[in-house]
């Protein structure tokens, strides 16, 4: 029988039998990055669970295994066991389509795949936080990255040093076995991964001390990184060949650097364009004013028309991002707020009252009636 201590695969991912594609890849994501080994070093319990998390997904993202697992359990997708308890007599129902019809109805064929041939290692993934500056000007960074490296003690053979690995007399070194099993319709011949080596095609008895046999182990090392101008947030930059050492001859994995954009405290971001909420007084407004106006490039002067009012736009010409691998640079637009003062003295409160009388807004009897009424009010406080 299949190994019945499995945890329930929709268990394990948390959610439920129905679950659509994209809910299950958004669940799996989630469990995968929180369990990562990398975020967990020598937590052997994180190991387990990241392996049994990937597992999971593996079956329930492709929709044949998914299906023989809704209908027979584990047993629908172990290779080593037929579909059982389906009630064709523990034969293997997928291996009788795949023998006939090459997979036919969604069964079979994932049965001949061997981990014996060179395999390429994992992507690491890290991520790196740079300021606006740096993101729109391109700089070079160092990165401690923690991947799996070729044992140095055994060379990457697993073996103790002076000896080496067996090659598997079972599947004399393909990782893969065929096997006879009796089916309604006779004996059937099929594919699977070797139970004596499982699927390595060769046999360890003398592990390395270093790497318990695995022919890898974990180390850090810095790399340092050229970050393009004009790399926005979220965006990843990869670096080849810096990932995870492969397996028997593989190509190594590739390191994968997520990027993310500190906010700035004056100048906001939107693709290539750089925005600027400026705030300028009453007087500079209405005056006109030349002013020093923060910019990716430092502070630059900008001059202000007089009569400005508050919601008006002003562009300035290339000082936005660098086009990513590419030439000219976006604009930056400046958002001119007017201040309304507060807090006025009487004194500036005549000017501006004087201000209304010249603009035609109050005639000259209310300013002057303002003025008296401020003068008798000074006299009462005296009193």
């Amino acid at each position: 029988m299949a190994n019945d201590s499995k945890r329930d695969y929709y268990e394990v991912l948390g959610v439920s039998k129905g679950v659509s594609d994209t809910e299950l890849k958004k669940a799996y994501r989630k469990l995968a990055k929180e369990n990562h080994p990398d975020l967990h070093p020598g937590d052997k319990g994180a190991e387990a669970r990241f392996k049994e998390i990937n597992e999971a997904y593996e079956v329930l993202s492709d929709a044949d295994k998914r299906s023989k697992y809704d209908q027979f359990g584990h047993a629908g997708v172990d290779p080593n066991f037929g579909a059982g308890g389906g009630g064709f007599g523990g034969f293997d129902v997928g291996d009788i389509f795949s023998s006939f019809f090459g997979g036919f109805g969604g069964f079979g064929g994932e049965q001949n795949t061997t981990r014996a041939g060179p395999r390429k290692g994992n992507d690491v993934r890290v991520s790196m936080t740079i300021t606006l500056e740096e993101a729109a000007f391109g700089c070079k960074k160092d990165v401690t990255v923690a991947h799996m490296e070729a044992c140095d003690s055994c060379k990457g053979t697993g073996s103790a040093e002076g000896t080496t690995a067996e090659v598997c007399p079972s599947c004399h070194g393909s990782g893969t076995v065929r096997v006879q099993q009796r089916t309604m319709f006779g004996s059937m011949s099929t594919t699977t991964t070797c139970p004596n080596c499982h699927g390595e095609g060769k046999i360890i008895h003398q592990p390395c001390k270093n790497c318990g046999g695995n022919g890898a182990v974990r180390k850090q090392k810095k790399i340092s990184i050229n970050i393009p101008a004009g790399i926005d947030e979220g965006q990843a930059i990869s670096l080849r060949g810096q990932g995870d050492v492969g397996k028997n001859g593989g190509s190594p994995g590739d390191l994968i650097v997520g990027i993310h954009v500190s906010p700035h405290e004056q100048l906001q971001r939107k693709g290539n364009t750089i925005y600027l909420e400026q705030t300028i007084s009453f007087v500079q407004a209405a005056l006109g004013a030349e002013m020093e106006i923060p910019t990716l490039d430092g502070k630059v002067k900008y001059t202000i028309p007089e009569g400005t009012q508050t919601g008006t736009t002003f562009r300035l010409r290339e000082k936005g991002v660098p086009n990513l691998n590419g030439r000219g640079r976006g604009d930056q637009l400046i958002a001119v707020k007017v201040e309304t003062p507060q807090k006025l003295t009487e004194v500036q409160k005549d000017a501006l009252r004087q201000f209304a009388v010249a603009m035609g807004e109050i005639a000259p009897s209310e300013s002057e009636q303002s003025e008296s009424k401020g003068f008798f009010d000074k006299k009462r406080k005296k009193k």
